[in-house]
């Protein structure tokens, strides 16, 4: 069951994500040595590669690089060895600045696929439409509202749909995306309508509770949707597609973007992993990890020490207790067995007396003791949890 806006983690504006599909023969080899080409360069500082356990024959690639001076990055590149039914194998990226995202700063995947060795990376993970290109909307119309509520509801991308008010020239024909910051040059997905899909496609949209201007442009919502999603303020009514630069789009766009982004669940996992499973230390984070892992050790071995010291005084109190209480049996059965016969009946009544006068007090002690063994031992179990 999904689960409610109110549990999902919302990405922090350091972050950075996607998913997308591959095509041609597994990545390792051609990203492993990509990798080493940029570290030996200085492009990266260092990269790691490791299985993905969560996916047989599938590969994670750690890498680390300074966005700008003093601000690093982290990313955590993920392969999935299993192939899709069409040949193609699912991929995600997540990355963490130590600062705001900058949608000026290079792609991350931009950076870590290689553009060499058969790979066709350039994909969205929910349909595999092209990430840095125009992907025509499809014709016939059951097909054409399939697939906007598919991307509408699985797509991690941020979706854009163009109308055509009339067929463009090739200037127009060039994909918009192209002049996007970097950073969203592989988070962007381009839809076109032409000119005489207009009903269709804004019929299809209804379902999503949105439409598109003729001649203009809709940022769709996503699912979940971003907060502070307002469909009218995402809306474009004029897209000129004769080579100019469409300023309005692109700076929706660039908002749309900033909007703080409740993770679907996949994503989330993507990003938790990135925190939780990052390998790739520096010198100065190994040394700290030992130094926490020392003085972690070392709190452990003091409330053990201490633990074990609760645990004798609380057994010797123990043990003084029952001493008195048989010292206190002793002197009372003595007392009794040494008055035989009803002649005795006297001094029977006064070491009786003396027995009474005793038994408050030694009680008073044996309680004593009782109760500091109880309280040293539950000293010892709170120092022990």
């Amino acid at each position: 069951m999904p689960k409610s806006s109110t549990e999902r983690l919302t990405a922090p504006e350091t972050v950075w994500l996607a998913a997308g599909r591959h095509t041609g023969p597994a990545p390792q080899a051609a990203i492993r040595e990509h990798l080493r080409e940029l570290k030996n360069s200085e492009r990266i500082q260092d990269f790691l590669e490791k299985e993905n356990t969560t996916a047989p024959d599938g590969h994670v690639f750690e890498a680390r690089w300074f966005a700008e001076a003093e601000v690093t990055v982290r990313a955590r590149l993920t392969t999935d060895g299993r192939a899709h039914v069409d040949g193609e194998r699912r991929w995600t990226l997540a990355a963490e600045a130590e600062r705001p995202w900058d949608p000026g700063w290079p792609s991350p995947a931009a950076l870590l696929w290689p553009e060499r060795g058969g790979l066709a990376w350039e994909r969205d993970a929910a349909a595999g439409l092209l990430l840095q290109d125009v992907n025509p909307l499809p014709k016939d119309d059951a097909v054409l509202r399939r697939l906007l509520k598919d991307i509408a509801r699985h797509s991690w991308s941020i979706n854009v749909v163009v109308h055509e008010a009339m067929t463009p020239d090739a200037e127009g024909r060039l994909p918009l995306v192209r002049l996007l910051p970097p950073a969203l040059r592989h988070r962007v997905v381009e839809h076109r309508a032409t000119p005489e899909q207009f009903h269709a496609v804004n019929w299809a949209l209804g379902d999503l509770g949105t439409s598109v201007p003729r001649g203009g442009a809709v940022i769709l919502s996503g699912t979940p949707g971003r907060i502070g999603f307002d469909e009218q303020a995402f809306r474009v009514r004029s897209v000129f597609l004769d080579g100019s630069r469409p300023t309005e789009l692109l700076d929706k766009i660039v908002q749309f973007a900033a909007l703080p982004w409740q993770l679907p669940d996949d994503a989330a996992a993507a990003f938790t992993a990135l925190r939780e499973e990052w390998s790739l230390l520096t010198l100065e984070e190994e040394l700290a990890h030992a130094r926490a892992m020392a003085a972690s050790y070392s709190e452990a071995l003091e409330a053990m020490t201490k633990s074990r010291d609760l645990y004798r005084e609380a057994t010797e109190l123990a043990h003084a207790a029952l001493a008195e209480m048989a010292e206190y049996r002793d002197a009372a059965s003595t007392a009794r067995g040494s008055v035989p016969g009803q002649d005795k009946h006297p001094l029977t009544k006064t070491l009786q007396r003396v027995t009474d006068s005793l038994m408050p007090r030694r009680a008073q002690r044996v309680d004593a003791h009782l109760q500091e063994a109880r309280e040293s031992e539950r000293r010892a179990r709170e120092a022990s949890e």
